[in-house]
């Protein structure tokens, strides 16, 4: 495990590094345990299996993004009470949010569960795929209150700078995911899958737990809860939230576009999806990485060392996702046979990476300014930056080109034009935002010294 990293004084490029690479090996472990499921009804089950899955996928993103988005919120305010050294206020969020977590976790469940068929039906999931799908989600959602506090505990440990533990959670929870699949399919059919992962979601927290307990990281005692701090906590926690689902939404919708044309169709843009994490995972983590070394460093009121994360990130990042989708687009065809052993689908999956092919180098860029925006304290920004380029741009641009189009390459360019159009408007507004808020903090700085300067003058005479 990593030591908590002092992001305000040590070293910039060694910070970020030690925050970032167990960040994103943990990423691509959830990547690996995501794609174990697949890989097993794919290769065990055929196609029409994995259409199911891929029917349910943008079901489970958008609960991961809600998980993902409310603890990413948690970490802006906790990060920057970490960088000002408030210790009461630090114990009053952890376990304020923690009760929140709870309520919210089991609420989404529950909802879920209710509303799951409807939410099928608007998907224009296919008939002889429908129960699958609705069985494989019925049994997931069992275990999402372990995921989501999941996500709240890492959460809190990428507020103190501690980012190796999730890469080992994520190990031990991916290689009992890849165990117990293939017995639980080969035992109980499709539904097996849905199991193993129920199984293995909530071994995960109880490590995790275990881990935070014998370390004495942090103590959840109740008399630390304060009302007060539940409302600043929402605050950056539904604009988290959205922001974090808005991509998953976004897939939700394009979904329905690809499964008004076959069943290889939808298989295909399920196997397109589980590639793309590939080129997604290190962009996600710059996000959230920066999230909380921004956000530490807003707190002590050093600008200056924010603005340098985010050139070294952007640096990495873009040498990172170049690579990564170089490989991607070069062997996209021997990748999705590793799926589905079909024709159809394999073309459908090198089509797709051919056209979108720069938006990704486009994407990481993106994401690294909105990590920074929601260290700052504006993730409301950030979310209206998301919905405008994901929901306003994208989807009708979608409609319309694969109307146009009348195949499946117009869906990809309106993909491809979010990407372009995200990229440029990210980088003004947040270049304009940090040099507004640089210069605030100069005033601020210069003003204090006066005064000191003023009472130190005033005290000799």
């Amino acid at each position: 495990m990593n030591k908590n990293i002092d992001f305000v004084n040590g070293n910039t490029k060694k910070c970020l590094l030690e925050m970032t690479v167990p960040m994103i090996i943990a990423m691509f472990l959830n990547m690996a345990y995501n794609l174990v499921d697949s890989l097993w009804i794919g290769n065990l089950l055929g196609e029409q299996a994995y259409a199911a899955l891929t029917n349910s996928t943008p079901i489970i993103l958008i609960l991961t993004s809600i998980g993902m988005g409310a603890t990413n919120g948690l970490a802006i305010l906790l990060s920057q009470v970490i960088g000002a050294k408030n210790e009461q206020k630090k114990k009053n969020i952890i376990v304020t949010s923690f009760f929140v977590s709870i309520i919210l976790s089991v609420f989404m469940t529950i909802v879920l569960e209710i509303f799951l068929e409807p939410i099928l039906i608007v998907l224009n999931t296919p008939t002889e795929i429908f129960d699958m799908a609705k069985n494989y989600l019925s049994i997931y959602a069992l275990g999402y209150v372990a995921v989501y506090l999941y996500l709240y505990f890492t959460a809190i440990l990428r507020s103190f700078g501690n980012t190796m533990f999730q890469a080992v959670a994520m190990l031990v929870s991916t290689l009992l995911n890849a165990i117990l699949d293939p017995i639980f399919i080969n035992i109980i059919g499709f539904h097996g899958a849905a199991i193993a992962t129920l199984i293995s979601q909530i071994i995960c927290l109880a490590f995790m737990c275990i881990y935070i307990y014998r370390k004495k990281l942090f103590n959840l005692s109740l008399s630390d809860f304060d009302t007060k701090e539940i409302m600043p906590f929402v605050k950056n926690a539904v604009p988290s939230v959205i922001q974090q689902s808005i991509p998953a939404i976004s897939t939700t919708f394009l979904t329905a576009i690809v499964s008004t044309y076959s069943i290889s169709a939808i298989a295909g843009y399920g196997v397109a999806g589980k590639l793309e994490m590939i080129l997604f995972y290190p962009a996600m983590a710059l996000n959230m990485v920066l999230t909380s070394i921004v956000g530490q460093c807003i707190g002590a009121q050093r600008i200056d060392r924010a603005k340098n994360y985010l050139k070294l990130a952007l640096k990495y990042g873009i040498v990172v996702s170049s690579v990564l989708s170089a490989v991607v687009i070069f062997f996209s065809k021997q990748l999705a046979k590793l799926f589905v052993s079909n024709v159809a689908v394999t073309n459908v999956v090198s089509h797709y990476f051919l056209i979108v092919s720069i938006g990704y180098v486009l994407y990481t860029i993106t994401s690294c300014y909105l990590g920074t925006l929601n260290g700052i304290g504006k993730p409301t920004k950030s979310m209206i930056l998301m919905i405008f380029y994901y929901i306003i741009i994208r989807i009708p641009f979608a409609y319309l080109l694969s109307w146009l189009a009348e195949n499946l390459n117009g869906v990809w360019i309106a993909i491809l034009i979010s990407h372009i159009v995200a990229c440029i408007i990210t980088i003004l507004t947040s270049n304009q935002i940090i040099k507004r808020l640089y210069g605030k903090l100069y005033d601020r700085t210069k003003k204090a010294r006066y005064k000191s300067i003023e009472s130190n003058c005033c005290g000799n005479f």
